[in-house]
């Protein structure tokens, strides 16, 4: 998971933004993902990612094409059953969550803001996992730094929208003018319905708009918001 730090990316992106199409200097994107990539062990070709649109579509990534190639589509989770190619998700609030199966050193990253959330991008996920003889209960789960409950204020609609995903969790505080939800009540209901156990999945700490020095955050900056990357890389070495 990255942070803004540590990129060469000049104000209001500063510094590590992992974004291509948000208005930052792209030699500064080119020179950020060489650095990620590098921290990551792959080469940034063999960096998957897709158009995130809030669905719930999944893109496989089985290494037959560069990761350029996927940019324009249409995903908001990726699974590399490709050795040695990694797959990723931008987020700025949202939710990441990178999956590991050690068996078949299969991977996946997901991107769960509410409407996916709403549209179970996890069980897709899991689904398309399934397809490939990777078992959830398997799997190891990170969720990753995003909005938490005290700064993500909604309407009452988002929460009639994940109350069926919940399975009867508290998610939601109605204490104040607005409704405040906790994603990652959710989403652990979601991986526990997939078949994750809860024991396997960790929470990574941080909260992406309370913590300005070392997260982008579209709902507290906008426009001139960066993006962290999520990443995970296929766990067994290319053959």
């Amino acid at each position: 998971f990255s942070t803004r730090l540590g990129g060469v990316s000049r104000p209001p992106f500063a510094s590590m933004n992992l974004a291509r199409a948000v208005g930052d200097d792209p030699a500064d994107v080119v020179e950020n993902y060489r650095r990620f990539a590098a921290v990551l062990g792959v080469a940034p070709e063999a960096l998957h990612e897709s158009n995130q649109v809030h669905g719930d579509g999944v893109l496989t990534v089985d290494g037959g094409r560069p990761a350029s190639a996927d940019w324009a589509t249409h995903a908001d989770a990726l699974v590399s059953v490709a050795p040695g190619h990694a797959v990723g998700v931008r987020t700025a609030d949202c939710v990441p969550l990178l999956v590991g199966d050690p068996r078949s050193g299969c991977a996946a990253a997901i991107h769960a803001g509410w409407r996916g959330v709403a549209c179970d991008v996890v069980g897709a996920t899991f689904r398309v996992l399934a397809a490939r003889g990777v078992a959830a209960r398997d799997c190891v789960v990170a969720i990753g730094p995003h909005i938490g409950l005290g700064a993500f204020e909604v309407g009452d609609e988002v929460v009639e929208a994940l109350a069926p995903h919940a399975r009867g969790r508290v998610f939601a505080d109605r204490s104040r003018p607005k409704p405040h939800v906790d994603l990652e009540v959710v989403l652990r209901a979601q991986l526990e319905a997939a078949g994750v156990e809860p024991g396997r999945v960790e929470r990574v700490p941080g909260c992406t708009f309370t913590e300005e020095a070392r997260f982008h955050s579209f709902r507290r900056d906008g426009k001139a918001s960066g993006r962290q990357l999520a990443a995970i890389v296929h766990g067994h070495p290319p053959r």
